[in-house]
Formats: structure tokens, C-alpha cells, sequence
């Protein structure tokens, strides 16, 4: 499993999977800036950097990364947490800045996938293996949804899904309060698919991500049902805390916007 995953003889166990009802909680915040201290101990930032990469900041410093690339901005900023998929090059990179302390690859040997159970104290990362489509084939356990609990929240990143995730994949994962979901409908999981996906987790805050522009945008949100609100905030972030989560599940369409230096 390599040396990113946590070494202890006892792993904390996650209460994303111990703890069924929903949690209440959700903040939304025009943010100046991604540098600015979080309001409080309990609230994490959500910060929108492109295609399915996300910056995610805990109030005590933490800083991981989706889907990493290899670039995030302008930005002098090693994240202390990088998690990648490998269906496509938009997703991972082969050459990680060595400084980045923890480098989860969503994959492993093929076929067999892997297992990360990363805990950092402020934060635990857990990854869920799925299926991708390789080479006219399947690639079994290439994909891996993460899931990071932090501040009492649940945030899951499907990655690359291609295939509506098994009971028993739904029952690791657990209570997600946060999903950031591909909604391109094409490369990734058919629309169809998602909703279903969606509407299986009832996540109180729904961000889309991997949308190629307003079309594959907006057919997803014409499609989301009225069970979901959308809103778009016209901003790249989000601050998600236990205290105001919506009463009804919400599509937040965040503007992507890479990390710049001086900002």
C-alpha cells in the first residue's frame, strides 16, 4: 500500500461510516482570499481550482488537493496532501513535487487496487475503490472516490467514476455531507448514472466538477430534479461547516480559478 498510508496498530475509526443520520452544518462565504484565516476550529474551505481539482483547507493549516495535477496556480504552495486518479492525464501526474509529503495514487498494481487510510489528526483521507474503462476493457479498482473527514464533515471526491458504485461501496463510503461529482456525462459516468449516484447519497452540498462549459453544465443542472436547489454563487469557494447545512440537498456551481500568488 505504500508509505502513504497511515501506520498505527490502531486506525481511528471513521465516523463517516459509524455515524448514519445526516449532520447539520453549512457556511457560505464570499471569501477575499484562499489565504484568509477559516472563521473558526469547525469549518473547512472548499476552493475550486479546475477540471476535478479542489484545494481543501482545514482551519488548522492543512492543505489537500484532488485530483492533482502537478499544477494549481501561481501560488508558492506545497500542499500537505495530494490524492490523483489516472484514467487521463487531467487527473494525476507522474512527477509530484518531492516536497509534497503525502502523494496518495488512487490505483495500484492493475487490478488490485489500493487502500489508503491517511490520519493526519485534524483530518482522516480514505479512499473507496471503483472500476474504470481501460484499453477497450476494465480496469478493476483503477478509480478511487476519497473521502476526507475533517471537522465533523464527510467531503467525498468520485474521481473518475464509470460505474454506479456497488451496495457495498456505497456502505464504505458512508454518510457524505460534501460531493464533488463529474457531470460531464460522457468520459465519465453517463448523466443517467450520476443522478442516480446523487440521489443514492442525499449529500446535503453537491459541487459539479468536470463540466467542458455551459452546456454540459447546464444539462446537468436541468437534470438534477427538484428534490436538489442550485445556486451559483459566482465564486470559486465555499466555507462548510456542521452549523448550517441546507435543509434541502444543494448544487453550489463554484467558477473554477487557479491559486495566484499575492492573492
Amino acid at each position: 500500500m505504500g508509505a502513504s498510508v497511515a501506520v498505527a496498530q490502531e486506525r481511528r475509526p471513521s465516523h463517516c461510516i459509524a455515524v448514519a443520520e445526516t449532520a447539520p452544518g453549512l457556511q457560505y462565504l464570499h471569501r477575499a482570499s484562499w489565504r484568509e484565516p477559516l472563521p473558526d476550529a469547525y469549518s473547512v474551505r472548499l476552493h475550486y481550482i479546475a477540471h476535478a481539482s479542489f484545494l481543501i483547507q482545514t482551519a488548522g493549516g492543512l492543505n489537500a488537493v484532488t485530483d492533482f495535477t502537478g499544477f494549481i496556480g501561481s501560488a508558492p504552495i506545497i500542499p500537505d496532501v495530494v490524492t490523483m486518479n489516472h484514467a487521463h492525464a487531467t487527473h494525476w501526474t507522474e512527477f509530484p513535487d518531492p516536497a509534497i509529503p503525502h502523494v496518495l495514487e488512487g490505483w495500484g498494481a492493475f487490478g488490485e487496487g489500493i487502500a489508503h487510510h491517511l490520519d493526519l489528526d485534524e483530518m482522516l483521507i480514505r479512499n473507496v475503490s471503483t472500476d474504470i474503462r481501460s484499453g477497450g476493457g476494465v480496469e478493476t479498482f483503477g478509480n478511487s472516490i476519497f473521502v476526507f473527514e475533517v471537522a465533523g464533515l464527510c467531503i467525498g471526491h468520485l474521481g473518475h467514476l464509470h460505474h454506479v458504485p456497488t451496495p457495498e461501496q456505497f456502505a464504505a463510503l458512508g454518510r457524505l455531507d460534501v460531493v464533488m461529482a463529474a457531470v460531464d456525462g460522457g468520459s465519465t459516468l453517463p448523466l443517467p448514472d450520476m443522478l442516480q449516484v446523487l440521489s443514492r447519497l442525499r449529500s446535503s452540498v453537491v459541487i459539479p466538477m468536470h463540466w467542458f462549459g455551459d452546456y454540459t453544465l447546464d444539462r446537468f443542472l436541468s437534470q438534477i430534479g427538484e428534490t436538489f436547489a442550485v445556486e451559483r454563487p459566482g465564486t470559486s469557494e465555499l466555507v462548510v461547516s456542521l452549523r448550517s447545512l441546507p435543509d434541502r440537498p444543494t448544487v453550489y456551481v463554484l467558477e473554477p480559478a487557479y491559486l495566484r500568488a499575492g492573492e
